[in-house]
């Protein structure tokens, strides 16, 4: 096997899928271009925002990519590439867009509400309040994970053994190009609100403002430590999540979409001209280093094949934006599809290394065996390694920050909705506080903040299980929405006890090997393991209420119809 062939094999699955399976689900489900979409019917400015169909796809697209399909391949190549390229493949044509179409498209014919809602209406009250702290607190376990990977990025400083600080230039660069990006986004929101210009000029404006961050970031690299960027991102993320959307997240995603498909397409060059060697084996065992394929590998890989935090953003936020219904096919079904490709190119990366190589080349961590994989590939053009590094790395940071955009506003929006008043009800004063979106965001992200000081790694596996679990339930709450109805949900059936099946497994082994770790006494990581063993125990207690209301609805008498 060798990168071209793995990339065309790849690009001809993911290709077909779109033209025919998800084509098939469209006509299948019923796509009504005449209808009023929610983002008509309900605009406020804020939340229900119609924008065009390029500007959606990438918020989605930027939104639901994080560093999950970067991060989750590379740390599931223990077990060999060919185990990890066909879960990529299989999870993410019948599994993962199969989950982003019928979450968006049972938002989109709900009010544009959240699958908590979808929740409500068509398996019961006490499933949605369930679902909530659910999404709630996975969505703080999302916050804390990727924070701790764009700190990481932007960190300036490198400390050897010895205590002695130098600076990296490359972190500095993408740090100084990621702030500007920010600034750009405000402006660029109130050029495309005012409607100023027509839609290539503001292509335009988006392009330049991007080339100019860049070169501006390679040029004046700014050196922060890490700690510093903990504190620094997660009060950007407060302000992305309380303002409107079409000032901040529209315009960013817009940014970033041009920034994350280039690289993609740069990548896919890349292999084709170097057509790196696969130096990972096939297959190494189902089980390495104490961790088994079934079900770590499930959990790893994540966003690349299926996640659950697709479904927050694809009822969440972009179905809220939502102008046209045919629009819903290539905003979600390609996206993730779009993703699944980008996972096969981490899985590429990370394959051509030999044994040892990647660290011999200072590249410890998965975005940095990422970008300078793509680096190399890049390099039999004539392009410099070290520019290239740096882009690839930006792109990285990119595709994190706009997933914690938008996960500290489906945070927040779960935690208000939970304490939402029925039709008819009075709020009282203490729900009126916590429904005050300031309050929700702090709280939602004060915890993340703890969270992330112990590290992405610790957080992961746990993230994984949760990430995938909430895949579960989106599915089963999407299935009952299509049977009632009377739309063809029988294709979501297998996705749905394979995942339950994985995620249940992996919470229960991350809550034994938490409380083994606890019961050995006390250490410095004692409150940060207690913290994720508490997480850990109320995600699967309300993963197994959850589900177990769900396959009762779905499998029991139906209720009443809906629209």
């Amino acid at each position: 096997m060798n990168g071209i062939l793995m990339m065309v094999i790849s690009i001809a699955v993911l290709g077909l899928a779109y033209l025919f399976y998800g084509r098939w689900l469209a006509g299948k489900w019923g796509l009504d271009p005449a209808a009023k979409t929610p983002a008509y019917e309900y605009q406020d400015g804020v939340d229900y925002v119609p924008a065009d169909r390029s500007v959606v796809f990438g918020h989605q697209f930027a939104s639901i990519a994080g560093a999950g399909p970067i991060n989750g391949p590379i740390q599931a190549a223990v077990f060999g590439w060919l185990p990890v390229l066909i879960w990529i493949l299989v999870g993410g044509v019948f599994f993962g867009a199969v989950q982003d179409f019928s979450a968006m498209y049972a938002s989109v014919r709900n009010k544009g509400r959240t699958i908590g809602y979808v929740i409500e209406a068509y398996i019961g009250r006490l499933g949605k309040k369930l679902f909530l702290i659910f999404c709630w607190l996975f969505c703080i376990l999302v916050a804390a994970a990727f924070a701790d990977v764009v700190a990481g990025t932007f960190n300036g400083f490198l400390v050897s053994p010895a205590g002695v600080r130098s600076q990296i230039p490359a972190n500095g660069a993408v740090a100084t190009t990621s702030m500007l990006f920010i600034a750009e986004a405000i402006v660029l929101g109130l050029i495309l609100r005012s409607g100023w210009l027509g839609k290539w000029l503001n292509t335009a404006v988006a392009l330049i403002f991007l080339v100019a961050a860049i070169a501006l970031g390679l040029n004046f690299p700014v050196f922060i430590p890490q700690g510093a960027w903990h504190i620094i991102v997660f009060v950007y993320i407060f302000v992305a999540s309380v303002m409107p959307i079409w000032a901040l997240l529209q315009p960013r995603d817009y940014l970033n979409s041009y920034l994350l498909v280039a690289m993609i397409i740069a990548a896919v060059i890349g292999v084709f001209a170097s057509n790196p060697s696969i130096n990972l084996p096939a297959f190494t065992g189902f089980e390495i280093g104490g961790q088994s394929l079934f079900p770590m590998m499930f959990v790893t890989i994540a966003c690349g094949a299926v996640s659950g935090f697709h479904s927050l953003v694809s009822s969440g936020t972009a179905s809220k934006q939502i102008k046209n219904e045919n629009d819903m096919l290539p905003i979600s079904f390609g996206a993730m599809l779009m993703e699944s490709l980008l996972a096969v190119i981490a899985l590429i990366a990370v394959a051509s290394f030999t044994a040892g190589a990647a660290a011999k080349q200072g590249f410890i961590t998965p975005p940095q065996v990422f970008a300078g994989g793509v680096a190399n590939f890049l390099a039999t053009l004539g392009l410099p390694s070290d520019i290239v590094f740096v882009l690839i790395n930006l792109s990285v940071s990119a595709f994190a920050m706009t997933s914690l955009d938008s996960v500290a506003r489906v945070g927040r929006l779960s935690f208000q909705e939970f304490f939402q008043a029925s039709e008819g009800e009075e709020l009282g004063a203490v729900r009126k506080f916590f429904m005050d979106k300031y309050v929700a965001t702090v709280l939602t992200l004060l915890v993340a903040y703890l969270l992330a000081k112990a590290g992405y790694s610790a957080i992961w596996p746990l993230f994984g299980s949760s990430n995938q679990l909430l895949s579960a339930l989106s599915l089963i709450a999407c299935a009952v929405f299509l049977k009632r109805t009377k739309r063809a949900h029988y294709m979501m059936i297998i996705p749905i006890f394979f995942m339950i099946a994985v995620t249940f497994s992996a919470l229960c082994i991350k809550i034994y090997q938490l409380s083994s770790g606890l019961a050995g006494g006390l250490s410095k990581n004692t409150f940060n393991d207690g913290l994720q063993l508490v997480m850990a125990v109320l995600v699967l207690l309300l993963g197994v209420c959850i589900a177990a209301q769900g396959v009762r609805s779905l499998f029991g008498r139906p209720a009443k119809d809906a629209t």
